[in-house]
């Protein structure tokens, strides 16, 4: 069963009432390799020799900022905001040794321009398994609080499931997926924790990192982009104080953004709100060529013309911007 599925019992949700079970190693198979390990290498703590066979949540985990840029720069097209702020705020939190809160990052854009995928990047980033590690965790709204009239419910069982897994690993990561279908004030239960506050309850939630990802607010960013683009300037020209306050405004007066009129806004909470700029049609080239190199196939630049010409583009005169991004080149390439 996928990972998110684990937390996806739609009536009551009881899993997330369920303590985090971490797969159990047979001991003394671990036994056995820590002593053959210590015989050959010399001594080394019980922990650091487990941690080879099993996943640990390390006191300090160490990001290098210089890979997570390349896994940026190479990977992700288009967002030169997204890519700046990212490895500007991690590396600043990370780098932090006493954090008065948790990092908590808003990601805003039309589908297809990629926040899931930098929400995957940061995950390997921080986790060595990525999605795939028990300290990171992914919400998908309409999965995991799709019924409007269980709204306390989902709010008591989610700062349960927080609580209990940064309590196990101080670093842990929440990944909040289509928060534009939120119901409003599910998210508002997670207040106290990204608030800045030493403890609450005997657990400091500080070094601990949330991630929104929203459709919400592109419109707003769209339409910034084709100003700079009509007067003639480059997307490269915006910056982040262009679309930020617009974004934090309009996401909080919207009531299909999942942080309508929130505390999490109002109390300033929230880090950054990064925008994910539309994608043209060379970018839109560049996620063809990297899902072909990804495949191990040659680049062919017919074949990546003739997916990228498939694409359907906005707005009706000029056609500058694809209207699902990235999100349909992996299918597309399929029939190529």
């Amino acid at each position: 069963m996928p990972r998110a599925a684990r937390l996806g019992c739609a009536a009551a949700l009881g899993p997330l009432l369920v303590a985090h079970v971490v797969a159990a190693i047979d001991p003394i198979s671990v036994g056995i390799a820590i002593g053959a390990a210590s015989a050959i290498t010399g001594y080394l703590s019980y922990t650091d020799l487990y941690c080879r066979f099993a996943e640990c949540c390390r006191k300090e985990q160490p990001l290098n900022a210089s890979a997570l840029k390349l896994d940026l720069d190479e990977k992700l097209f288009g967002q030169h905001l997204a890519t700046e702020v990212i490895v500007k705020a991690l590396t600043g939190f990370k780098n932090n040794k006493n954090p008065k809160k948790p990092l908590t990052l808003s990601l805003h854009g039309w589908a297809g321009t990629g926040k899931n995928f930098v929400s995957q990047i940061v995950a390997e980033n921080l986790h060595p398994k990525g999605l795939k590690s028990n300290f990171v965790h992914l919400f998908v709204s309409t999965l995991h609080f799709p019924h409007e009239q269980h709204i306390k419910l989902y709010q008591d069982q989610l700062q349960g499931w927080i609580r209990g897994n940064v309590s196990a690993c101080p670093s842990s990561v929440f990944i909040f997926d289509e928060m534009d279908k939120l119901h409003p004030g599910v998210i508002d239960a997670i207040k106290p924790f990204l608030d800045y506050y030493e403890q609450v309850d005997g657990v400091s939630y500080r070094k601990a990192m949330f991630l929104f990802l929203s459709n919400a607010g592109g419109d707003l960013i769209t339409k910034t982009a084709l100003d700079f683009w009509r007067a003639g300037r480059k997307r490269e020209d915006i910056q982040l104080k262009d679309l930020e306050p617009m974004l934090s405004v309009g996401v909080f007066n919207n009531k299909h953004s999942g942080l309508w009129r929130s505390g999490l806004i109002d109390r300033n909470l929230i880090d950054y709100f990064i925008p994910f700029l539309p994608l043209e049609y060379r970018h839109v080239k560049m996620c063809v060529r990297a899902e072909m190199r990804a495949r191990g196939a040659a680049v062919d630049e017919d074949v990546v013309t003739r997916v990228a010409d498939e694409m359907t583009f906005f707005p009706k005169d000029e056609k500058i911007y694809s209207d699902k991004g990235c999100k349909t080149v992996q299918s597309r390439l399929d029939f190529h």
